[in-house]
């Protein structure tokens, strides 16, 4: 398929049909359409994408306009006898789902079941007349994550295990010609079972992860077992694990993979590896820490294809969004954004350069590693090896005639005074810190020795950010909640009774169902706390106030805390009571 997406390249005049019949305003439809023509994509996706109707209210319309059965799949169990005439990577590369088989003719659940080619493609393919029914993008994905992927992953282990022999267990070297950078489609070694069974058995595990829309891998080891846990949206959920015998043989063919010693188990070591799976091209960057039981190793899973480039796709809330986008249009400062490992600093900062990234532009940035490669800007990877650090590369930078400059990671004096200067000496700078808070960078600032007059001059704003799960739309339903609770969640009076429905409380919560895989949650949306640097703020930094005062003053002029930003998302029926809790419970007064 040319473009994943809505289904059809819809027509402005299909988009007048929306607005006739009530499912969106003309300003609506304008709008989509503005974006369609700067952009591209198909209308469809543009409008389920902004919010202004829902997948399935569309793909009902379309349904009645093309005369196309639409199938709802979120409660429907699909027979083997039509699954396994489609194969599992034909189904994912176009997003169809086979649902039904009746004598010749094959029930298809597509995105796009106007695609003649693929049509002609599934026919020749199977031998079966198709019939085409529109399906929810989400619906499928579930489904084939269901049926080809949760599903035959423990049954895929246990019938690589049952094929290794006892000797497997002393295996500690894997093929070196599979070195690093090559791009091995996991799939298809799967599908043909050519590889070795530790091979499979790893590349089964990182392509369960990938499909399951992990963020990380942990393989760790036991005295007695050897535990796999997936992060899927900031959360580790155990998954089918090998035998503890073929620990040390999975780590060896990991570092193999990765270019690491497989000699070396006393020390720790990091990678990284470059694959294909489903026609994407994803990294890993892998992390090895030896343990007392053997060595447990971290992957981290950067996929291109799911990074958001857009600031209105980050969940600011509009006053933060305005501030952000101001500080951007500065023509010198510093910008910082500080989190926790995971909390999405990267992704914003990626986001903030994709929006000034034009040809008139020299943007460059050293990082520590590159996460992801950005069209158009010069990116420069750190190598303490031969002396090349955050502050080496800065000052390297102020050579190259820059506009912009992104370091990764601030942390030490030296190289926050080196991106001072670049601030003082006309540049636009980009980083991150580790905080707690917005105010509390300043306090880390000041804590690294340098004077407060170089900070009050050169600081913009200050991004402190965390991720809250989202609910399952799939399964979201609504419920009443007293207001003494909120209340004791530090919502104000006065805000719960503009956000009362008929003088109730009603908030949002996943029941749990299959697409969600029955947590209740799908996703994750940010939540941001900006410190915008004004005079009063910079008053108090010359004072060197306490960061309580500096907060104070922050709020006092409308800067929305985390907790506040969270509650906001819990009104909004996008995030649950519990996640308030368990990702704010630090931002309490």
């Amino acid at each position: 398929m040319a473009e994943k997406g809505i289904f059809i390249n819809i027509s402005k005049k299909l988009g007048e049909m929306l607005v006739s019949s009530g499912l969106i305003t003309a300003v609506q439809l304008a709008e989509a359409l503005d974006l369609q023509k700067a952009g591209g994509g198909k209308l469809g996706h543009l409008l389920v994408h902004k919010g202004y109707i829902e997948e399935k209210q569309l793909l009902s319309f379309l349904s009645k306009q093309f005369g196309i059965e639409f199938v709802d799949m979120a409660a429907m169990e699909i027979p083997d006898s039509a699954l396994k005439i489609i194969p599992e990577n034909i189904a994912r590369r176009y997003s169809l789902i086979a649902i039904g088989k009746k004598e010749n003719t094959l029930k298809v659940a597509m995105e796009d079941p106007l695609n003649i080619v693929i049509l002609d493609d599934l026919k020749m393919m199977t031998g079966y007349d198709i019939k085409p029914v529109f399906g929810s993008e989400t619906d499928i994905a579930s489904a084939i994550n269901k049926y080809y992927g949760t599903k035959s992953s423990k049954e895929a282990l246990d019938d690589i295990l049952r094929k290794t022999t006892g000797g497997v267990t002393d295996i500690s070297l894997v093929n070196t010609d599979e070195g690093a950078g090559t791009a091995d489609d996991f799939l298809s070694l799967e599908a043909k079972g050519e590889a070795a069974p530790i091979v499979q058995m790893v590349n089964l595990i990182i392509s369960s992860a990938i499909r399951a829309h992990a963020s990380d891998i942990h393989i760790e080891p036991g005295y007695k077992d050897t535990r796999v846990r997936f992060r899927i949206d900031g959360v580790l959920h155990n998954q089918p694990s090998p035998p503890k015998k073929f620990h040390n043989a999975i780590i060896s063919r990991l570092k193999i993979m990765s270019t690491l010693d497989i000699s070396e188990r006393r020390l720790p070591q990091d990678g990284r590896s470059k694959l294909k799976i489903d026609d994407r091209e994803i990294d890993l960057r892998v992390s090895i820490l030896p343990c007392g039981p053997g060595e447990k190793v971290v992957m981290r899973i950067l996929d291109s294809s799911g990074l958001k480039l857009k600031l209105e796709d980050l969940g600011f809330e509009p006053e933060n969004l305005a501030i952000f986008s101001k500080c951007l249009k500065a023509p010198h400062g510093i910008n910082l954004v500080t989190g926790p490992t995971g909390s999405g600093k990267s992704t914003t900062l990626y986001s903030a350069l994709a929006t000034m990234n034009e040809p008139d532009v020299n943007i460059v940035t050293i990082e520590d590693p590159i996460e992801y490669n950005l069209e158009g800007i010069n990116q420069v990877m750190v190598n303490t090896d031969v002396g090349l650090t955050f502050a080496s590369g800065l000052r390297s930078f102020l050579r190259q005639d820059p506009d912009i400059i992104m370091v990764g990671e601030i942390r030490d004096f030296e190289t926050m005074a080196t991106a001072i200067n670049a601030a003082m000496t006309g540049h636009l700078v980009f980083s991150t810190l580790h905080t707690n808070d917005a105010p509390g960078a300043i306090t880390r600032i000041g804590m690294m020795g340098v004077e407060p007059f170089l900070t009050s001059s050169t600081l913009l704003m200050v991004v402190a950010q965390r991720l809250v799960r989202s609910i399952c739309k799939n399964c979201q339903e609504t419920y009443e909640i007293k207001p003494e609770m909120m209340i004791s969640l530090g919502v104000s009076k006065a805000f719960l009774d503009n956000n009362a429905k008929n003088g109730k409380i009603i908030l949002s919560r996943g029941k749990g169902c299959d697409i969600c895989a029955r947590t209740g949650y799908k996703g994750r949306v940010g939540i941001h706390e900006i410190l915008e640097v004004n005079d009063v703020i910079r008053g108090l930094i010359i004072e060197k106030a306490h960061v309580a005062k500096i907060k104070d003053a922050a709020r006092k002029n409308g800067m929305i805390t985390l907790r506040e930003s969270a509650i906001r998302k819990l009104f909004a029926g996008l995030t649950t009571v519990e996640e308030v809790l368990r990702v704010t419970s630090s931002d309490v007064d």
